[in-house]
């Protein structure tokens, strides 16, 4: 379908495939036009997809926009290459992007120019239409949800899955993964850790398990494990104390703290009542006033924030040190989980089994 407007045209494509511009441009794809002109001639060429624009969608069509030579134009496409080279690269599916994690990796699949699968897994009661970033996404609750999600996969052969639930489900909702044989990038924190490590790990599923998604701080945690194989016991009687900030949703303790902590722990610090140093002496900041305060969250950023502060005192009290890294909002972590998902895929498309990370 054409609609011809002097010089410049609009042309609907049948390729529900293309969800971006920059996605296909990318890919250097070509749309085969044949342009009509007034005396009823006709002349063939290839345009580039980076010169069209999407200018909106009509059910599976993806409607673009183009300059043309003539006030007539047809257009047949072939999008065998845009088909074969998307596979290179994954579908991610989130679960459950109706929440606000999963809403801010939704946008930065599409900004990363990736497929957003319009379907998400959300609890009983909770199915809705979320519209994020131009993708409609039903959030649905099936009765069978492994056999869901197979077919999801059979339609999706690149397809991986972002977790960002709550904790209470992360168990149930790895399972589902490793029964259904779709791998998964598991954000999500809390859960029986070793469980969830030993059932990817039996099921041979491709998966990322990490409760920290933001790369930077990952870094952070990779220093403080070497400080710790390279210099055992090096904080031996400093007293640590560990203060984290997150929005009063988040109900349980800190992941990235644990991990720091274990590191503090082979470094040799001891807790503030001079014993071994607990998980229970991690001290959780939930009051929005206490966050501001105490923290120094900025207002705006009390919905979304991490601050974390780990100070450590020398035994007579002359000496102290202090680590802090502190996030506002929740890009860091939704751009992470989408390189945590190519990374993925990258191994799964290489042969190389990745358990977790």
């Amino acid at each position: 379908m054409v609609a011809a407007l002097g010089n410049s045209c609009t042309v609907r494509v049948n390729a529900p495939s293309v969800h971006s511009r920059q996605q296909a441009s990318q890919r250097g794809a070509l749309l085969r036009t044949s342009y009509g002109n007034r005396s009823g001639g006709c002349c063939c060429g290839s345009t580039p997809l980076s010169k069209l624009s999407v200018v909106g969608t009509v059910r599976s069509w993806r409607v673009l926009s183009a300059t043309g030579r003539g006030c007539r134009v047809s257009v047949r496409a072939s999008m065998d290459d845009v088909l074969q080279d998307e596979l290179a690269r994954p579908a991610i599916m989130i679960n459950d992007i109706s929440g606000r994690m999963g809403f801010a990796v939704g946008e930065a699949t599409v900004e990363a120019g990736l497929t957003l699968l319009p379907v998400a897994f959300t609890k009983a009661g909770n199915e809705q239409t979320v519209a994020c970033a131009g993708v409609d996404v039903e959030c649905i609750n099936p009765d069978d949800r492994v056999a869901a999600l197979k077919e999801l996969h059979k339609e999706h052969p690149n397809l991986v899955v972002v977790d960002f639930t709550v904790p209470s489900v992360v168990n149930e909702m790895a399972s589902l993964y490793c029964k259904a044989g779709v791998p998964f990038v598991m954000g999500t924190t809390g859960g029986d850790r070793e469980e969830l490590t030993c059932e990817v790990l039996e099921t041979n599923t491709y998966a990322v398990i990490a409760p920290q998604m933001g790369k930077q701080v990952v870094a952070f945690q990779a220093a403080m494990i070497f400080l710790a194989d390279q210099f055992p016991g090096c904080f031996k009687g400093y007293k640590m104390e560990v203060v984290e900030s997150h929005q009063s949703a988040k109900v349980d303790t800190s992941g990235t703290a644990k991990a720091i902590v274990a590191s503090f722990q082979d470094m040799g610090v001891v807790g503030p009542n001079g014993r071994t140093f607990e998980l229970e002496d991690i001290e959780k900041v939930r009051v929005a006033e206490e966050s501001i305060g105490r923290m120094g969250v900025p207002e705006e950023h009390i919905p979304g924030h991490a601050y974390h502060t780990y100070k450590l005192t020398s035994p007579d009290g002359l000496v102290t040190f202090q680590f802090q890294h502190n996030v506002c909002g929740r890009s860091i972590y939704a751009n992470g989980s989408v390189d945590a998902a190519l990374f993925l895929y990258a191994k799964l498309k290489e042969g190389s089994m990745l358990n977790s990370l």
